[in-house]
C-alpha cells in the first residue's frame, strides 16, 4: 500500500474542516448569524432566526459571512519528510439559485506535486452547496481518482425531515438513508459556519457533521491567539482544537488543530493533524478575491 498519498490524508486536506468533522450535536452560534448569542466558555444551539411571518413567501435575510463569491484560497500541503507534498485550493465559486433557494457553491481540490504525481496518480475534490439564508448544506459530494480508480460520494440533506440520502458510486452504486440531528453539516459547510461565527477565546462549539454516510460529533474549543507564518506573511489567528467522536462515541482522529484569523476575513490559515503515518500540515500560501 502506498503510504505517501493515502487518500485519508488528502481527505483531511481537501475538506480542511476535518478539524470539525462530526455530527449528532449542536453548533454554538451567535448573534452575527441571527442565532442565539455565544459567550466565551458557553454553548448554544445552532438555530436559524425565526421567520417573523411564519411563511416561506416572506423576504429572508442572508446570513453575514466573511467571504464572497470569487474567493480562492491556495494551501501548501506538507507531510512527513516532504517539504511540500501537494496543493489544496478552496474556492467559493459562485452564489446561485439552488433547490428552491440560493446557495454558495464551495469546492476544495487537492493534487500532489508534479514529482509525487509521477509516483502515484491522485486527484481529490469535495464540494458543497450552502444555503445563504440558513448556512445549512443542501448537497455535498466528494470525488476521487486514484491510479485510474474513481469514486463518487453524494450526500443530499433534507433538514425538514432530519434525514440525508447518501450514495456512493464506484463500479456499483450503494445507497442508504440515515437520520441526522438538526442543523447537521458536511465538512466544507462546517468550515463556512465556523468562519461566520464571531469566535472568541474560550468559546465551545459542538457540531453535527455527516461525512461519507457516517455521523460524527465534534466538540471544538477556541484557544488563544497565535502568530502563524503563512505565504502572506505572519498572521494572528485563533487556534481551534476539536475532540471528534463517531456515532458510538468512540474517539476519531488525534492531534488536529485549525487556525483562523481573528480579523474580518476569518481566513483558515493552517490545519494540522497527527496520523499513524506521520504529521500532516496545510498552510495558506495565497488568497484571492
Amino acid at each position: 500500500m502506498n503510504t505517501v498519498l493515502d487518500p485519508l490524508r488528502w481527505r483531511l486536506a481537501v475538506l480542511l474542516a476535518a478539524a470539525i468533522t462530526v455530527p449528532i450535536g449542536r453548533v454554538a452560534a451567535p448573534a452575527a448569524l441571527g442565532l442565539l448569542p455565544v459567550a466565551p466558555g458557553s454553548e448554544a444551539d445552532l438555530r436559524p432566526a425565526p421567520n417573523p411571518g411564519g411563511t416561506q413567501t416572506q423576504a429572508r435575510s442572508e446570513r453575514p459571512v466573511p467571504f464572497r463569491a470569487g474567493e480562492v484560497l491556495i494551501y501548501d500541503v506538507s507531510w512527513s519528510t516532504y517539504l511540500t507534498a501537494g496543493t489544496l485550493t478552496v474556492s467559493v465559486r459562485e452564489k446561485r439559485p439552488s433547490f428552491g433557494s440560493v446557495a454558495y457553491y464551495v469546492t476544495g481540490e487537492g493534487r500532489p506535486t508534479p514529482l509525487l504525481s509521477k509516483l502515484y496518480s491522485l486527484y481529490y475534490k469535495a464540494d458543497t452547496l450552502v444555503d445563504v439564508y440558513t448556512l445549512l448544506p443542501q448537497r455535498g459530494s466528494t470525488y476521487s481518482e486514484e491510479s485510474g480508480r474513481r469514486r463518487m460520494k453524494i450526500t443530499r440533506f433534507n433538514h425538514a425531515a432530519r434525514t440525508v440520502q447518501f450514495e456512493m458510486q464506484t463500479a456499483t452504486v450503494f445507497k442508504k438513508e440515515l437520520a441526522v440531528p438538526p442543523y447537521s453539516q458536511d465538512i466544507l459547510s462546517a468550515l463556512v459556519v465556523i468562519r461566520a461565527l464571531p469566535l472568541k477565546t474560550g468559546t465551545k462549539i459542538t457540531m453535527p457533521v455527516c461525512d461519507g454516510g457516517d455521523l460524527y460529533r465534534a466538540t471544538i474549543v477556541v484557544g488563544a491567539r497565535e502568530l502563524v507564518r503563512t505565504g502572506l506573511g505572519p498572521m494572528n489567528a485563533l487556534k481551534i482544537v476539536p475532540a471528534v467522536t463517531d456515532s458510538r462515541g468512540r474517539p476519531s482522529g488525534r492531534g488536529m488543530a485549525l487556525w483562523i484569523t481573528d480579523d474580518a476575513r476569518r481566513l483558515p490559515v493552517k490545519l494540522q493533524a497527527e496520523l499513524a503515518v506521520g504529521s500532516f500540515v496545510l498552510v495558506l500560501r495565497e488568497a484571492k478575491g
